[in-house]
């Protein structure tokens, strides 16, 4: 969604550019088309009335991130997420790198972790190249986040059970 958000802040939250440049690239019956531009004239007006059509994102992605905050604190209290511990310590160094290279913007660490995989995304979209450290920070990233995305899922389907048997 924060390239949906950077597409649209590219095409100036203007829905002609956004017709234009982006739904007119889709391959879809008309009904389908009227559905896509639907969704993007309401990210829109998301995007203007939240005051973020130049930098930010929409709450509708803030609180995802929240949502998704709030399971990685409690699988860490959870005695029996032992992997998905594993998994964030083996991670938590980069996290710290990333922060530290922030500048001082002290984001939440899985927000961190999206943003970094958004950096990352950005520069193979320009063709940078990118070191075989960043590669290795980024492949521990994604597999953390891919366990997270996995346990947001069963938490969602009724699967995930936090509490000690």
């Amino acid at each position: 969604m924060w390239e949906i958000e950077d597409l649209i802040r590219a095409n100036q939250l203007d829905m002609d550019l956004i017709r234009k440049n982006i739904i007119a690239r889709y391959d879809q019956p008309a009904a389908v088309l009227e559905e896509i531009e639907q969704w993007y004239s309401e990210l829109v007006d998301m995007m203007r009335s939240e005051n973020v059509a130049e930098k930010g994102h929409i709450q509708l992605n803030k609180n995802i991130i929240i949502q998704l905050t709030d399971l990685h604190l409690r699988l860490l209290k959870a005695p029996k997420e032992s992997l998905y511990n594993a998994s964030y310590y083996q991670t938590l160094p980069y996290i710290v790198e990333l922060r530290s290279k922030a500048g001082g913007t002290l984001l939440p660490e899985i927000e961190t972790c999206f943003a970094a995989l958004y950096g990352y995304l950005l520069l193979r979209m320009q063709q940078k190249e990118v070191s075989s450290e960043t590669m290795m920070g980024i492949k521990q990233i994604s597999g953390f986040l891919a366990l997270l995305a996995e346990k947001y899922r069963q938490e969602k389907s009724g699967e995930l059970n936090l509490e000690e048997d």
